[in-house]
């Protein structure tokens, strides 16, 4: 951990950033001390990532200053920004996977002999950095067959190659396996005992507890406070995040039972066609799915919705059977899925929020062949309200709103749409703790209305949370169900991984009759 009394190894000092109709920061200051782990955090729009990029390079700021070791420095570029010592790992990796790990982490800067690449110094240059990482890999190896967690300290590796003091890290866990998370821990405390200083960004709160020294919150684009390493906790941390008591985060209301809205019979998926699946789920009632990756929920979720239609098995929504061969015909049938990817799957990010929120009713929507705009500009309307969209207006750009808030369109546009049956795929997925009880909120709205909801999770709380009951997959099978006065972390667990907890025999039983 850093000394307290050592200067600061970079500053910003009142750093504001403005885009068309968006304030993304507002004279926001930060420090970090050279070995210091310094978690930056705040809901979707808080302006975590405009700070970073502007931190990397990527973008430059309007106003303000930054200033390591205490002198002013201009960081209008990537270039500039690596020759300062400041790296960016991004979530979405940026590497070369057709070229192989030493290239990689000498892309730009290969080292030469006689004017061509000395692939033997870049070997074994590259050894020296693998090490410090703890990545047994030759260099000679592709990026491309390394899992996600091996190709980010590929990205580490190559940051500390160019000499970095600061390393910014967004989101860096989102795609890694537990084991894999593992040991980026331990490689980052490695490096906080070298000097090197990191800048980590995560929404997942118990990481953050675990690894930093410093937490500084920001929340609509400006300093909410800061907590010191004893300070740090849960609590606290949501508190300035927010600006208010999320005590009762999960708010639950269980309800009584109605009628069956979907009713599953003997299904087989094209991805586990062998393994039949058989359950229900009634009006206002919401049934979360549970299971390891792998598992086979989304999937499931997909050829409910028709995006690979069944390969055997029934479907009935209210009583009447459906077989959707596309999303198109579930749509129809009153079924509405909101993806896990939401930016490759469930919006057109160059699209305005208007124009996302109508698309699944433009067929409905029609007036002597036209789309009725007046109708649609209703709708938005009513849906940025019902929604809390945070946006300028209708016509916003959805590339430029925040994650939480790209996530209510997604949903809105569906609940224009009145379905009898909502299938949501990780629906809080890289979003912040204040747009997740806004979505748990809406969740609660739709049962009470009557809507079923069906939706897969791999966040525990939320599972346990929110759920009426949870049916639990292992490798395609479902294999339990759990009524939600025998729901804890250790059933869920035992029947995701293949064991038996003690409530299993009700649950299978009652998926037998």
């Amino acid at each position: 951990m850093a000394d307290d009394t050592s200067a600061p190894l970079l500053e910003v000092e009142q750093v504001s950033k403005q885009f068309p109709g968006v304030k993304a920061l507002s004279g926001v200051d930060l420090t970090l001390a050279a070995g210091e782990v310094l978690a930056v955090i705040g809901e979707n729009g808080a302006g975590k990532s405009t700070l970073m990029k502007i931190l990397a390079g990527v973008q430059p700021p309007d106003s303000g200053e930054i200033r390591i070791d205490g002198k002013a420095v201009q960081l209008n570029s990537v270039e500039a920004a690596l020759g300062h010592g400041v790296a960016l790992i991004h979530q979405e990796l940026n590497l070369a996977d057709n070229l192989n790990v030493g290239a990689n982490i000498f892309l730009g800067r290969e080292p030469r002999r006689l004017g061509l690449i000395d692939h033997g110094r870049i070997a074994e240059d590259s050894r020296e950095f693998l090490e410090m990482v703890g990545l047994e890999v030759e260099p000679s190896v592709l990026v491309r067959e390394l899992t996600v967690g091996r190709q980010q300290m590929v990205e580490i590796a190559k940051a500390l190659s160019i000499n970095a003091r600061v390393l910014i890290m967004d989101e860096p866990t989102s795609s890694l396996s537990q084991r894999e998370t593992e040991n980026l821990f331990t490689v980052i405390k490695d490096l906080r005992a070298r000097g090197v200083s990191v800048i980590y960004i995560s929404h997942r709160l118990g990481e953050v507890k675990e690894l930093a020294d410093r937490v500084t919150v920001l929340r609509d684009g400006e300093n909410a406070g800061d907590l010191e390493r004893a300070e740090i906790d849960h609590d606290a941390m949501v508190s300035l995040m927010v600006g208010r008591d999320l005590s009762a985060f999960y708010q639950h209301t269980p309800r009584e039972p109605e009628d069956t809205v979907l009713r599953v019979d003997g299904l087989r998926t094209p991805v586990h066609p062998r393994h039949e699946l058989s359950f229900e789920v009634r009006a206002g009632e919401i049934v979360g799915v549970a299971g390891l990756v792998g598992a086979g929920r989304t999937e499931m979720l997909q050829t409910l919705f028709g995006v690979t239609p069944a390969v055997g098995g029934t479907i009935e929504m209210d009583g009447q059977p459906v077989d959707p061969q596309n999303p198109i015909e579930a749509i129809g049938a009153g079924i509405a899925l909101a993806p896990e990817d939401r930016k490759q799957q469930g919006i057109i990010l160059e699209m305005a929020v208007r124009e996302n929120m109508s698309l699944p009713s433009l067929r409905r929507d029609q007036r002597n062949g036209f789309l009725n705009r007046q109708k649609e500009a209703d709708i938005t309307a009513e849906m940025i309200e019902q929604m809390r969209i945070k946006t300028p207006n209708a016509e916003q750009v959805v590339r430029f709103l925040s994650g939480g808030n790209q996530q209510k369109v997604v949903l809105g546009k569906w609940l224009a749409m009145e379905p009898r049956l909502l299938l949501l795929d990780e629906p809080t997925r890289g979003i912040d703790v204040g747009a997740k009880q806004e979505i748990y909120g809406l969740m609660e709205q739709l049962a009470h209305r009557g809507v079923a909801i069906l939706f897969v999770s791999s966040e525990m709380e939320e599972v346990l949370g929110m759920s009426d009951r949870v049916l639990v997959m292992h490798e395609g099978h479902l294999v339990g169900e759990l009524a939600r006065a025998d729901l804890s972390e250790e059933a869920v667990m035992q029947l995701a991984t293949g064991g038996r907890p003690t409530t299993v025999d009700k649950a299978e039983s009652a998926l037998s009759e």
